[in-house]
């Protein structure tokens, strides 16, 4: 889509951001082509049931069983995309870093009321480590996903990375993203049918926490997508109940890892600021 034609939709968006006039320009982030056609979404009952066993054996109990956690994925079948690309790792606090100092907008971080009041099981003193000061990320983490960052921040991003590259950037649909992040044939997950804990930054090795982008190339999808599994979850622009926008992808905190299949579902609220949230953007074709 040409700058001409996307000027319409990110007029509002520009409504709220304050470009600095000192700005030398901003590189484009490198993207993977997706192109059109179909693929398997979702997931059947064995997939489903075998995730469930994956967590079970991770966890010691049957907590996401009872809580049905994966009962409201689509049933697997075929489903249609049109083209588009996909930025191929996920949006660094380095690249963060120059939106934020172009625009003014705020710094990915939240307060201890906000975070008490989220209900999360995650001690406040933990976001410690991801939030920024003075207008910069934690030091030693410009390479890793940008986290701390809401629904709205995210968009905001694309917005501004919109003005800069003359190229319209939003954030993906869910369809999108587990095209990107499967492939075509309907594997469980990015790099086949057997969970591998060696592929994905996931609580199973122990880490728990984020690392820089890029560190499990053998965990890339079919499309050379990075990171798409574990790490951290990622907003995306389809909506589920009021409020609340789906992330796909399962995080560090997880181990399992039913959540980090590409079918899973998650929702969480559109004004969350989580340290197992980031995101990457999308251009259409």
């Amino acid at each position: 889509m040409k700058f001409c034609n996307f000027a319409a939709a990110i007029i509002a968006g520009l409504l709220s951001i304050t470009v600095q006039t000192t700005w030398a320009g901003v590189g484009e982030p490198e993207t993977i082509d997706i192109p059109s056609g179909p693929f398997v979404r979702g997931s059947d009952r064995a997939e489903r049931e075998a995730a469930y066993q994956l967590d079970e054996a991770a966890y010691g109990h049957s907590m996401t069983r009872k809580m049905k956690w994966y009962e409201n994925e689509f049933k697997r079948g075929r489903k249609e995309t049109s083209e588009y690309s996909i930025t191929a790792a996920l949006v660094t606090n380095s690249e963060y870093a120059k939106f934020v100092a172009d625009t003014g907008h705020r710094m990915p971080d939240v307060g201890s009321e906000t975070w008490s009041a989220y209900g999360l099981i995650h001690p406040y003193s933990r976001t410690r480590r991801h939030a920024w000061s003075s207008g910069q990320p934690p030091t030693g983490r410009g390479d890793h996903p940008v986290v701390l960052v809401s629904h709205s921040d995210a968009v905001a991003y694309a917005t501004w990375l919109s003005v800069r590259t003359e190229k319209y950037w939003r954030l993906p649909t869910e369809v999108e993203w587990e095209k990107a992040a499967r492939g075509t044939d309907g594997r469980r997950f990015p790099w086949g049918d057997a969970f591998d804990p060696l592929r994905l930054n996931s609580h199973d090795l122990g880490q728990f926490d984020t690392t820089p982008v890029g560190r499990f190339p053998e965990g890339n999808s079919p499309y050379g997508l990075i990171d798409p599994a574990g790490q951290v979850f990622e907003w995306t622009s389809t909506p589920a109940k009021s409020g609340r926008f789906i992330v796909k992808g399962g995080s560090w905190d997880d181990k399992g890892c039913g959540i980090c299949r590409p079918a899973a579902r998650h929702a969480r609220p559109v004004n969350l600021k989580h340290i197992l949230i980031g995101f990457r953007l999308v251009q259409d074709r």
